[in-house]
């Protein structure tokens, strides 16, 4: 009885030797991957409670650097930097979510818009993250709304009547369609 409890154990011994080496590593990035996003988290928190402005955008910084995907810490960078007029910063913020999460479409229009808010306008930089945009979500309506506006300025006529009525037809963001809607008036296509 006693060589089969041991014989057992021998085996039980065995088969977690030869599950560890595939087990611990998952289980320890897992563990580091959670650790560094309550890091995060942590920052952004502590950046948020802050009334020194330029500690908490070290913070906030650190954040990124520390949980690349952890979207607060960019939103945050961007809403700093844009309450500013830093449409540079606010460009290197996005550029960096982008760099880690190259679907995120919402930072492609924040860029997008970026560009568009210099004086004068970089038009044909801020198009290229529009289209980025669109290409990844062909549903998005300010995208199309955004490319169609800016194609109407370049004279593109039928391109830029094609992503206007894009926008024009999506119902749920009344904003983008009234605004499409304006843009054909004025173009004479409606």
């Amino acid at each position: 009885m006693r060589d089969r409890i041991v014989l057992k154990l021998v085996r039980i011994a065995l088969l977690f030797a030869l599950l560890t080496p595939q087990i611990l590593p998952a289980a320890t990035t897992a563990f580091a991957q959670d650790s560094n996003s309550a890091k995060a988290r942590a920052l952004v928190d502590a950046a948020i409670k802050m009334t020194d402005s330029n500690a908490a955008v070290k913070l906030l910084w650190q954040a990124t650097e520390i949980d690349p995907d952890y979207d607060a810490s960019y939103v945050y960078l961007g809403l700093y930097y844009n309450s500013r007029s830093d449409f540079e910063n606010v460009i290197k913020v996005y550029q960096k979510l982008v760099k880690h999460d190259p679907k995120q479409v919402s930072a492609y229009l924040n860029i997008g818009e970026a560009y568009m808010s210099f004086t004068p306008p970089k038009t044909q930089d801020a198009l290229v993250y529009y289209r980025k945009a669109y290409e990844i979500d062909s549903g998005n309506s300010f995208a199309a709304l955004r490319i169609g506006q800016l194609l109407a300025e370049k004279g593109s006529r039928d391109e830029a009547m094609k992503y206007l009525k894009i926008a024009l037809a999506d119902t749920k963001n009344p904003a983008a369609s009234s605004e499409a809607e304006k843009v054909l008036r004025q173009m004479g296509a409606l």
